[in-house]
């Protein structure tokens, strides 16, 4: 139990994921985490690792949307997946996004790609791994946090109902294998990325899909 006291992680998430915090899976990730920060640099920074969970309670979540692994560049990573912070230069997938956007909802660029307004009317902006060594991409995969994240998303679709799930790219995709699709919606295409946006994501229309799920389900449409 002495990982589940030291997670700094909003009360909501606490009472629905206390049995997670008790498995030998997650001491084994805790210790890893502190492990590689007395090496080397880890983004995003600590209070920053359960971001997605403080800005959207698990009371408040409408949609779901994955992605991978944290930024692992200076300054990049917030603890929202494909977010980055105010000042901070658009990563190419996050500039996609808002171009889908653009061609879906008829909204111009943002000033910039902090996604906190997002996460904070109700999108949980889950990576499968939340923490990664600086210039290391995946470095912290496979250590306990993707069967963390799992059990967020089995957790989320069991216990609530009518949810909007947005799966970008095979990973995701695989990784949501687990929601019940009786239950919620699932929107899928392909990746945001530079390499793989021209086979499908562009033109998919998540965000006018999602609020249209949303609305026939008398829930509160997002402010893309």
């Amino acid at each position: 139990m002495a990982a589940s006291t030291n997670v700094k992680i909003h009360p909501s998430w606490k009472i629905h994921l206390q049995e997670e915090f008790s498995k030998p899976y997650f001491s084994s990730l805790v210790n890893f985490v502190k492990e590689e920060k007395r090496t080397k640099t880890i983004y995003p920074e600590g209070s920053f690792i359960f971001n997605a969970f403080e800005k959207c309670t698990f009371d408040q979540v409408k949609v779901v949307i994955l992605g991978q692994d944290p930024y692992h560049g200076p300054g990049q990573a917030n603890g929202l997946s494909f977010s980055v912070n105010p000042g901070v230069p658009m990563p190419p997938s996050l500039v996609n996004i808002f171009k889908e956007r653009k061609a879906d909802l008829n909204k111009p660029m943002p000033p910039n790609g902090d996604l906190s307004g997002w996460a904070k009317q109700g999108v949980l902006l889950l990576n499968a791994t939340l923490t990664v060594a600086a210039k290391s991409p995946g470095s912290h995969q496979n250590k306990g946090w993707e069967e963390f994240t799992d059990a967020v998303i089995r957790t989320l679709s069991q216990e609530k109902e009518k949810l909007a799930f947005i799966l970008w790219g095979a990973y995701a995709q695989k990784k949501g294998a687990v929601i019940d699709r009786d239950k919620h919606f699932v929107i899928e295409s392909a990746h945001p990325s530079p390499f793989a946006a021209h086979r499908g994501f562009f033109g998919s229309r998540p965000f006018s899909r999602c609020n249209k799920y949303l609305m026939e389900n008398e829930k509160e449409p997002i402010e893309w």
